[in-house]
């Protein structure tokens, strides 16, 4: 009996705190996206100090589901000024020989030189979007309070907003996307974002589109209590030729083994960061 009601309150206990937590009043929806467009800028810019190993497996899909073809590639991720860049070092499990690498030393250069040259916030490449970018081209709506991971977190339905000012195809893209992004209560970071294509997207003068029912996710969380990074995310695309099914695959990325190159990386001005406990 006594057992029973020593197992039961710690459970009655999260639920009480949980219940009181529902009952408080949300967040300004405008003031928070504002603070969370403004956190994740500045953790676009904290996150140079550190580097992390990233996996990327793809499974291409006949047309009725089925896997044809595997591949994968690991990487070393690392950011110049705001922006993300990968150095791949292995391929379908193999490390690049030699002829390989000097050709991915030279990429990487070319993109390090880029990157330091374009402002953060602006897409290096017309095909990718950044996290804080899409935050601002979505409208949000239908907020609530969840409980994520143990932590509290503001969910919002949202969609592309038809009239935000966009550059490039992945900007124009997501004018078409809707979903569910999840906000930490606490950080006001992005926790996970769920989104899907609504509707077919032209690429190439029409020749080419990503087919409606295409999805995405993407997840960051607070990495040994000292900052939000990405650790991981899945996509399922569907891509047409003509009118044709061309392409039909789904993407998944795990990110992990982060480390810190710069000893001050907790320390810079204006970053949203937690400083680790010392015990």
């Amino acid at each position: 009996m006594h057992l029973r009601l020593l197992l039961t309150a710690p459970v009655l206990m999260a639920a009480s705190g949980y219940a009181q937590a529902t009952l408080q009043p949300l967040p300004d929806v405008p003031t928070l996206m504002k603070q969370v467009e403004d956190h994740q800028r500045k953790l676009d810019q904290v996150r140079e100090n550190y580097t992390y190993h990233e996996v990327v497996i793809t499974h291409e899909l006949d047309k009725n589901g089925n896997i044809k073809k595997n591949e994968s590639e690991e990487n070393n991720v690392f950011f110049v000024n705001g922006h993300e860049i990968d150095r791949k070092f292995k391929k379908d499990g193999k490390e690049l020989n030699e002829d390989q690498q000097k050709k991915e030393q030279e990429r990487v250069e070319k993109e390090v030189e880029k990157a330091s040259k374009t402002p953060p916030g602006q897409s290096l490449d017309k095909n990718e979007v950044s996290v804080s970018r899409l935050l601002q081209i979505m409208k949000v709506s239908n907020a609530r309070r969840e409980q994520m991971d143990g932590r509290s977190v503001i969910a919002f339905d949202f969609t592309g907003d038809p009239h935000a000012k966009t550059h490039g195809i992945a900007e124009n893209a997501s004018k078409k996307l809707s979903g569910t992004i999840w906000i930490d209560e606490n950080d006001r970071q992005v926790r996970r974002m769920i989104a899907r294509f609504d509707d077919n997207f032209h690429l190439g003068f029409g020749l080419f589109s990503v087919g409606k029912g295409s999805t995405f996710a993407f997840d960051q969380k607070l990495v040994n209590n000292e900052l939000w990074l990405p650790t991981g995310a899945q996509a399922h695309v569907v891509a047409h030729a003509v009118g044709i099914l061309g392409w039909r695959g789904d993407i998944a990325v795990t990110d992990n083994d982060y480390e810190k190159f710069h000893a001050d990386a907790v320390q810079q001005a204006g970053a949203t960061v937690v400083n680790p406990p010392t015990h």
